[in-house]
């Protein structure tokens, strides 16, 4: 749910590396009621480098009660289930890098709206002259 509920937040991308290596993503998930569902940060995952663990770096307890699949829509996305009485995991993983969608610029474009509504809504309110803020004295 983006803005005005919240503030939007946009994952970084990942270029492929020219030299065709991969990299190494560390994601810090936040369990509700011992569970988590959702899309892992980035795409094009390979799914025997992933392991999920209750500590950074490999550290605390390996979590193996979890399942990966992907939207028929975007097979290069991954959906992730972990099962875990824990309140936070980490879920490593190996990317190429990212494959950047139509979704992507989608939200980008409706962040950008969203500012332009309320950066327009406080001129009408005469908060904002000339590009700055007035100061209530």
């Amino acid at each position: 749910m983006g803005y005005p509920e919240q503030i939007d937040v946009f994952q970084d991308k990942l270029n492929k590396k020219a030299n065709g290596s991969s990299y190494v993503v560390e994601e810090k998930l936040l369990l509700a009621g011992g569970v988590y569902s959702g899309l892992l940060a980035h795409d094009n995952i390979n799914n025997q480098t992933l392991s999920v663990y209750t500590g950074s770096r490999y550290s605390g307890t390996e979590v193996r009660n979890y399942s990966v699949s992907f939207p028929d829509e975007a097979p290069w996305r991954r959906m992730i289930k972990i099962y875990a009485d824990v309140p936070e995991v980490y879920v490593t993983y190996e990317t190429p890098g990212d494959t950047v969608e139509a979704d992507d610029v989608n939200q980008l474009q409706s962040g950008l709206t969203a500012t332009q509504s309320e950066l327009e809504r406080y001129k009408k309110a005469g908060l904002i002259d000339g590009g700055s803020f007035k100061r209530e004295v």
